[in-house]
């Protein structure tokens, strides 16, 4: 199929399905309809990621358009996480349309914004237009806000209000950096409404403005920063992740957030080239990732809910993959290799933290003691994700965070390797510490086994399989994948890549 073709079909495809669920009558068929848009997006996304990788950038609109290897890499992930979540929301919603708890009209609301803040995260990946990329982001709060109270009650409400207001804040401070960017684009000498095209500035970086780049970066670190949970501006995160429902909190926590740090990733190699700024937006980027990795350290202790305990986790793993865009070269490889390794685990732990939390009406650890008793697949899949999360070997996450911890040693950053150690430490005690009883506890009351059905089980433990394989090995297409989509924010290559799987092995 044409590729301009198909990047128009990304944009139109989800916005035909939100149209077509929010039309029907009944609950059940509008969450079908979610689910068969999303797997059309996801085979729209494979088949253009399968020519990006192997013939180069696709276009379409006069350029306005644009899909690279970063963006198809990213598009990709997020459209796995999205299938994933939307055959899991078919089931847990399901039973919550049988008890009563779901009525028809939350029910179209829900697939409705659903397919629409799937085709505005779509809209960030193909904008080579980085106003256009802005607005995609706006839009995937607007859409995204109300999908946190699906069920009305005061803590949801507030949590809304809460992620609204922080993250409006945050995205109008990423609008400034924006114009302070296209400012310091004024003597490129190149169209007015080609300005703010990312290859342009890419192009041009030698002779953009030294001090609008600077001022415009500080903005678009704060406000996408905001976007995605890294400290300290992630307030918003735990009170809308613990009250969304479960299908929203893996949206939110296994992409949403990973659409506003490549945001950032987008303006790092502009910054990096421009004259007497080469490692300034590193140096940014290394800090703002330790400080999350600290902060959600000293919460993750402290947790009582499940759900919160998964969202400190999010800021944790954001901080983890803004360190490794910082430290450049393996660095930049590993933090999009931990993309996905992120968004794959905590997907899953929110799978299923949401189903136990159904069944036993509270994600208060406490009384979710002894999980393993009630179901191996949700209980078991939810111990072995938290595990998979605190970077246990063999897995994917442990090969990702130990090569950022190489990267920090090839850079000679002793202090940042020893901070990143210490707050990995702290995060795996301290989950270990809430795994152990939420797995093998005391139950202290009877309860029914809760069952899962095939499709349930499939979408637990083939992530964390897969998880599990990439850890051992990586197939070859994976690795130019990744090393493709980390040349272009100008700091990995595919040499470092190999001799870093050639050491792990």
């Amino acid at each position: 199929m044409n590729s301009y073709l198909v990047i128009w079909l990304l944009l139109i495809v989800p916005v035909a399905a939100a149209c077509l669920a929010v039309l029907q009558k009944s609950a059940r068929v509008a969450l079908r309809i979610a689910l068969v848009g999303v797997g059309i997006e996801l085979c729209l996304g494979l088949a253009i990621a399968k020519r990006v990788f192997s013939s180069g950038a696709a276009t379409a609109g006069a350029e306005w358009l644009r899909l690279d290897a970063l963006g198809a890499y990213n598009l990709v992930v997020m459209l796995v996480v999205y299938f994933l979540s939307s055959v899991y929301a078919l089931f847990y919603f399901g039973r919550e349309i049988d008890a009563g708890k779901l009525v028809a009209n939350r029910a179209r609301m829900f697939a409705g914004l659903w397919c629409g803040a799937l085709g505005a995260m779509t809209l960030v990946f193909v904008s080579n237009n980085l106003g256009i990329m802005w607005v995609g982001i706006e839009a995937t709060t607007l859409l995204t806000a109300p999908l946190i109270s699906v069920h009305v009650t005061r803590e949801s409400l507030e949590a809304m209000w809460k992620y609204i207001l922080i993250c409006s804040v945050g995205v109008a401070f990423a609008f400034m950096g924006t114009l302070l960017v296209a400012a310091g684009a004024r003597s490129m000498g190149i169209e007015s409404e080609h300005i703010l095209f990312w290859t342009e500035l890419c192009r041009n970086a030698s002779v953009l403005d030294p001090a609008f780049v600077k001022a415009g970066f500080v903005f678009l670190l704060v406000g996408y920063g905001t976007k995605a949970g890294l400290a300290p501006m992630h307030n918003w995160l735990p009170d809308a992740h613990s009250q969304a429902p479960t299908p929203v909190s893996a949206i939110f926590s296994g992409f949403m957030l990973n659409a506003a740090l490549y945001c950032v990733m987008r303006y790092v190699p502009v910054v990096e080239s421009v004259p007497g700024l080469k490692g300034w937006s590193s140096s940014l980027l290394i800090l703002l990732g330790i400080v999350s990795i600290l902060v959600a350290a000293v919460f993750i202790l402290s947790q009582h809910d499940l759900k919160r305990l998964l969202a400190y986790h999010s800021v944790e793993h954001m901080g983890i993959i803004t360190l490794g865009l910082g430290l450049g070269g393996l660095g930049t490889f590993a933090a999009l290799f931990h993309t996905l390794n992120h968004s794959l685990c905590k997907t899953v732990a929110f799978f299923t933290a949401g189903r136990l939390g159904q069944a036993c009406g509270t994600h208060n650890m406490s009384r979710l003691s002894g999980s393993m008793r009630l179901s191996i697949v949700w209980g078991g899949g939810l111990f072995c994700s938290i595990l998979v999360l605190i970077g246990i070997a063999p897995f994917a996450i442990f090969m990702s965070e130990f090569q950022i911890l190489k990267a920090a040693a090839d850079n000679q950053a002793m202090v940042v390797a020893a901070l990143f150690l210490v707050g990995c430490g702290i995060v795996f005690v301290g989950a270990l510490g809430h795994a152990m009883p939420l797995a093998w506890g005391d139950p202290g009351d009877a309860r029914l086994a809760l069952p899962a059905r095939r499709a349930e089980a499939a979408i637990v433990f083939l992530p964390l399989a897969a998880l599990l394989v990439l850890g051992l090995w990586m197939p070859a297409s994976f690795k130019h994948a990744l090393a493709a989509a980390a040349d272009v924010i100008k700091q990995a290559g595919a040499v470092q890549a190999d001799s870093m799987f050639s050491i792990a092995r």
